[in-house]
This record gives structure tokens, C-alpha cells and sequence, in this order.
């Protein structure tokens, strides 16, 4: 029989869901720079995306991405003059402005008032044909 005859799958190798190893985290720079997207790391490394920008903001593994540039570069010298390996900076995401809520009050005012003028006029608002 056919079937009998082939030999099983490789088993693949086991991992700790979520935890990323050094040479994981070089080959997910690697990936960076080549622009695979975000949604097939995530699949191939199964773990949050928080892990990824951990690694990629230097939070976790520091040093990876000066190895994955000497690496990208023995690998892809073509493509090394085109790709920007310079750090990333966060970007800081300001709270919720405070001027937002001055309008929203504004704008009750204004219904609130609105309301007393169609309790003075009998319900009606004064509009021609209503």
C-alpha cells in the first residue's frame, strides 16, 4: 500500500505559545524590513500583538535589532541601502481633550434652552406651517 510507504510529517518544533525567543525576534525585524505584514507574524509566531511592538520599541530583547541588521544585511546586500534600520519612536497618544467636553455642554445648553422657548409658546416653536 502507498500510504504505508510514506513517512510521517516532520513534527514541528515545540514552542511556548506567546513567548519569543531571540532568534525569533531577529527573524520577526527581518520580516519587518521586508514588509510582511503584521497579521501573518501574529500567525506565525502565535502570540499578542503587544509581543511584536515590544520587540520592535526595545522593550524585550534589546540588541535584536543591531543582530538582525548585520544578519539582513550578509542576507539581502541589495536591498540593505533601502530600508531604513533606524530606531522607532513611540509616539504619545494624548488623552482625551478636555475642550470636547465644553462643546457637548455648549450644545445642551442650547437644546435645554430651545426646550423653555417651546414651553413658553404653548408647545409650538414659533415656525411658520407647524
Amino acid at each position: 500500500m502507498i500510504l504505508a510507504e510514506l513517512s510521517p510529517p516532520a513534527p514541528a518544533p515545540v514552542r511556548r505559545p506567546g513567548r519569543i525567543s531571540e532568534a525569533e525576534a531577529i527573524d520577526i525585524w527581518i520580516a519587518r524590513w521586508l514588509g510582511v505584514p503584521r497579521k501573518d507574524l501574529l500567525r506565525r509566531y502565535q502570540c499578542d500583538p503587544r509581543r511584536l511592538y515590544e520587540i520592535w520599541w526595545e522593550e524585550r530583547l534589546v540588541g535584536s535589532r543591531q543582530q538582525a541588521e548585520t544578519l539582513f544585511r550578509e542576507r539581502y546586500p541589495v536591498l540593505a541601502g533601502h530600508v531604513d534600520f533606524s530606531r522607532r519612536r513611540r509616539i504619545p497618544h494624548a488623552g482625551p481633550d478636555a475642550s470636547q467636553l465644553e462643546l457637548f455642554e455648549v450644545r445642551a445648553c442650547g437644546m435645554a434652552s430651545a426646550a423653555v422657548r417651546g414651553a413658553r409658546n404653548g408647545g409650538r416653536s414659533g415656525r411658520p406651517n407647524e
